[in-house]
């Protein structure tokens, strides 16, 4: 395959959005679930809510922070990379971004300062309030992101205009159905990250013996979440599978291997796909259950990617297998999320290591699960970047060179892991310390600037409580 500034591009742009993924998908459900926790440590006063609301705030500001930082450089690659679809698609994205900065940003940055700083000056109703407005603010975002790049795959309520993509109806845009799928579907997938990240961390905790009444709150309270929230997931990932269905025929024959018109047709579990023979590989295959699947139906007829022209047809592999890498760790975890929720109820989970261990290993699969749903998503719609009008190449930079867009690619890959492997690595500190350490510990000739806290009788006897699992 020969590089060119276009693939380069692509693999720039496909890098960073990865990279900053990872970090709003995470604590868009975090914030969410801090609000909760706050809101039990108000109405029943148990101390251990509020160690583990205060220990997950720290992970949370950090995570918070790489993830605005990945998000910033997104927004220089539309110049850099891709001015022509900044040129072409600015009357539309641009106000989209623009009501994310005033929204979703404004929220944001305005009481994440209170959750850091004001605890000791703030009403506990307005402390809650404020971890709410973060927890709003964070679903904003995803929002206003959803809403700009459900438009890129299903374009609406625009005119070409002076050669131009001109907004002339912002109801159309904004509150498209195919919006009102997809940002359900990813605002689930966050909150199934938090709660599987969280989980993960108690069971973590559980099997090394440690922290033993913070790691039951965070163990159950993230199960019974992923057990509530998969159901819903598998019904909006089917929702969304319908859009794509109607919408945009070629990446879901990708999807779905099937390369020739089937009436009915099989479904392909699994197979590899030949995009030189047009066939597939290895093949195994339900009859009938593709129609069903696709159309809801025992008999319709399925188009195949050969009834598209192959300039029109996306990268069938990558599509193929990202979408069975989705479904499948979809699938492992909702076994995970029952059967824990289930022994969790019979007060039985903490006898079973193993099961214990399946769920501390199961932390990558969200973020997984993501990612492959993103890459079935944005390769799948190849070759167009606003499907079915604007190509990827025609929105490239025209002047753009090979050498610029391999130098900033290599530049770009070397920053992030650079400046990001520290994060995280710090992320990680934070996790083995645990929610009732430090980081770093005071001398042992330190003196304490408030003596009367230490000995207060409350605060020792939380202590003890915690210590004997009471809390």
């Amino acid at each position: 395959m020969e590089l060119t500034a276009l693939l380069l591009s692509r693999l720039q742009f496909a890098f960073t959005i990865s990279f900053h993924i990872v970090f709003p998908s995470f604590t868009i459900g975090l914030a969410a679930w801090l609000t909760v926790l706050e809101a039990l440590h108000l109405a029943t006063g148990r101390s251990a809510y509020r160690t583990v609301f205060e220990f997950w705030l720290k992970i949370f500001g950090i995570a918070f922070g790489l993830g605005v930082v990945s998000g910033i450089v997104m927004a220089f690659e539309f110049g850099t990379n891709w001015s022509e679809l900044s040129r072409l698609s600015g009357p539309i994205q641009g106000p989209l971004l623009t009501y994310e900065t005033f929204t979703a940003f404004a929220l944001e940055a305005s009481f994440f300062g209170v959750l850091l700083f004001g605890r000791q000056r703030v009403a506990p109703w307005f402390y809650l309030f404020s971890t709410a407005m973060v927890a709003v603010g964070t679903t904003f975002s995803a929002f206003w992101i959803m809403v700009n790049n459900s438009w890129m795959q299903v374009p609406v309520g625009y005119a070409v205009q002076n050669g131009a993509f001109a907004p002339t109806d912002w109801s159309a845009i904004i509150f498209s159905p195919v919006v009102w799928v997809r940002f359900p579907h990813m605002l689930l997938a966050s909150y199934l990250t938090g709660g599987f990240c969280v989980a993960a961390t108690g069971a973590w905790y559980l099997l090394r013996r440690e922290f033993h009444a913070e790691a039951r709150i965070m163990l159950r309270m993230g199960l019974y979440l992923a057990a509530v929230l998969m159901p819903l997931q598998l019904f909006f990932g089917h929702l969304t599978g319908d859009y794509v269905h109607d919408r945009q025929p070629a990446k879901f024959a990708a999807i779905e291997g099937r390369w020739h018109a089937e009436q009915p047709a099989s479904e392909v579990l699994i197979a590899i796909p030949d995009e030189r023979a047009e066939a597939n590989r290895y093949e195994i295959s339900i009859p009938i259950l593709g129609s069903l699947i696709g159309s809801m139906s025992f008999s319709s007829t399925e188009v195949g990617l050969t009834d598209f022209p192959a300039k029109d047809r996306p990268p069938v592999v990558i599509t193929f297998f990202a979408f069975r890498i989705m479904v499948g760790s979809g699938m492992v975890m909702l076994l995970l999320a029952w059967l824990g929720t289930y022994l969790s109820v019979k007060n039985r989970i903490e006898q079973s290591r193993l099961l214990l261990w399946c769920i501390f290993l199961s932390f990558p699969l969200p973020y997984v699960a993501i990612l492959t749903g993103w890459f079935t998503a944005e390769v799948g719609r190849q070759p167009w970047t606003v499907y079915g009008v604007l190509r990827t190449a025609d929105a490239l930079t025209p002047f753009l060179t090979t050498r610029a867009a391999a130098i900033s690619l290599t530049v770009f890959c070397a920053v992030y892991l650079f400046i990001f492997s520290f994060g995280v690595f710090y992320i990680y500190r934070l996790l083995r310390v645990g929610p009732a350490g430090r980081l770093v510990l005071p001398g042992a000739d330190a003196v304490s600037n408030r003596p009367k806290s230490i000995a207060d009788p409350s605060t020792l006897a939380d202590a003890r409580r915690c210590a004997d699992g009471e809390l």
